[in-house]
C-alpha cells in the first residue's frame, strides 16, 4: 500500500494530535474536543477538535470504536459517517453525532471514535436484466442454517 499525506487543521490543543498506530490497525482514533454531559435520551454533536483535507478521490468512515457503547453509553446515530472530500473547508470540523442510552460524561481527550479512508467508489452503470444466473441463497438470515 501506497503512502497519502491528510493536511489537518487543530481546533484546541486539548486533543491529542492523531497518530497511526501501524501494525495495530489501519484505523485512527478521533477524541472529544469538549467536556460533554448527556442526559438519557439526549443528542449532541460532539465536536472532534478536526478539520482535513482529505487525498483525491477519498472518503474517511467514522465509526465508534468498540468500547464506545460500554464507556460512555452513546451510540452513534448515523451509525457511520461518511465525510467527502469536498467537505475541507477551514471550518468544517468533524462531528460525532450521538444518542445517550443513560446519563454520562464523556471528557476532553476521550476517544469515542475512529476513522479510516477509503477509495471512492468507481462509477457504475446499472445494466437491467431479467434474469440473473447464480442459485439463490435462501433468504435474508438464512447462512449457516440448515
Amino acid at each position: 500500500m501506497g503512502t497519502e499525506t491528510i493536511k489537518i487543521k487543530y481546533f484546541t490543543d486539548k486533543i491529542d494530535k492523531l497518530t497511526y498506530i501501524d501494525g495495530k490497525s489501519d484505523w485512527i482514533d478521533l477524541r472529544a474536543a469538549e467536556d460533554v454531559t448527556l442526559i438519557k435520551g439526549e443528542f449532541k454533536l460532539i465536536p472532534l477538535g478536526v478539520a482535513m483535507e482529505l487525498p483525491a478521490g477519498y472518503e474517511a468512515h467514522v465509526v465508534p470504536r468498540s468500547s464506545t457503547f460500554k464507556n460512555f453509553g452513546i451510540i452513534q446515530t448515523n451509525h457511520q459517517g461518511v465525510i467527502d472530500a469536498s467537505y475541507c473547508g477551514d471550518n468544517d470540523q468533524w462531528f460525532m453525532p450521538v444518542y445517550a442510552v443513560r446519563d454520562t460524561e464523556i471528557h476532553v481527550n476521550d476517544r469515542i471514535c475512529q476513522f479510516r479512508i477509503i477509495e471512492n467508489q468507481p462509477k457504475i452503470i446499472f445494466d437491467e436484466v431479467t434474469y440473473l444466473a447464480h442459485a439463490d441463497r435462501g433468504g435474508h438470515g438464512s447462512t449457516g442454517k440448515a
